[in-house]
């Protein structure tokens, strides 16, 4: 499994510390633009996320330990590590430091569209077009399930984002979608709690955290949230203080 989230899969946690399941995590831009390298025939590239020295603070763990091939990738029955991760080749570029990431080239790419043509052109909505042109284009055989199949030339080519030529099959979406989790605002007074928090003393540790990382917000910034705690730091905004919020989200 090669992914920069692995969710609470109670199965996957145990497959993976168990030694039946190798892991690599790599954050989540590296991931995409792996994708979207190998299906454009780039074999590696450089960038500088995840360049990191052991003297910057340990919220920065993953990325340390991403370049330097600290990571445990499988580990044996007993516990201890059987293989690490790879170290990453370090380069400099105009005064800045960059690690070597190779591309990832997929045997089969799974792709939800809202619309597709016989063809297997393609038109995706809203975060949907975050992930899955760079997967359509990757991968050896494309399977691409659509909300509605269409007749070629019922599509607008100008509004086509993935074309047919990368698509082997087009199927007919036939069941719900349902893995959507529902966040709604609460009572300011209340007690924090959500996934990402829990309850107890548990959320009040995770509540300090949060407010801490929201006091690095400066008036006018842009940040990308992720996934998890860091989503809940707009609740704690300094009076006046403005931001632009853009929140990571999965195809």
């Amino acid at each position: 499994m090669i992914a920069s989230y692995v969710g609470e899969n109670k199965t996957f946690e145990r497959m993976y510390l168990n030694g039946e399941l190798d892991l690599e995590l790599t954050p989540q831009g590296t991931l995409a633009e792996r994708c979207r390298a190998g299906g454009a025939g780039i074999p590696a590239f450089f960038t500088p996320t995840a360049f990191a020295t052991l003297s910057i603070p340990s919220h920065v763990l993953l990325l340390i330990i991403v370049q330097t091939g600290e990571m445990a990738v499988r580990y044996n029955p007993d516990g201890s590590i059987a293989q690490k991760s790879k170290p990453r080749e370090v380069r400099e570029f105009n005064g800045v430091s960059y690690i070597m990431e190779e591309a990832i080239r997929g045997d089969y790419a799974l792709v939800k569209a809202y619309k597709a043509d016989r063809h297997g052109n393609c038109i995706f909505r809203l975060a949907a077009n975050n992930f899955n042109g760079a997967m359509a284009r990757n991968a050896k055989v494309t399977i691409v399930e659509a909300e509605h199949i269409v007749e070629p030339g019922e599509l607008d080519p100008a509004a086509i984002h993935v074309p047919g030529i990368y698509v082997d099959r087009v199927v007919q979406s036939t069941a719900e979608k349902k893995i959507e989790k529902y966040t709604f605002a609460k009572d300011p007074n209340e007690q924090l709690e959500s996934d990402a928090g829990g309850a107890g003393d548990a959320a009040a540790k995770r509540e300090k955290i949060v407010k801490r990382a929201a006091k690095e917000f400066k008036d006018g910034m842009y940040a990308n949230l992720g996934i998890g705690m860091p989503m809940l730091a707009p609740n704690f905004l300094p009076p006046g203080v403005s931001v632009t919020l853009q929140s990571g989200t999965a195809p």
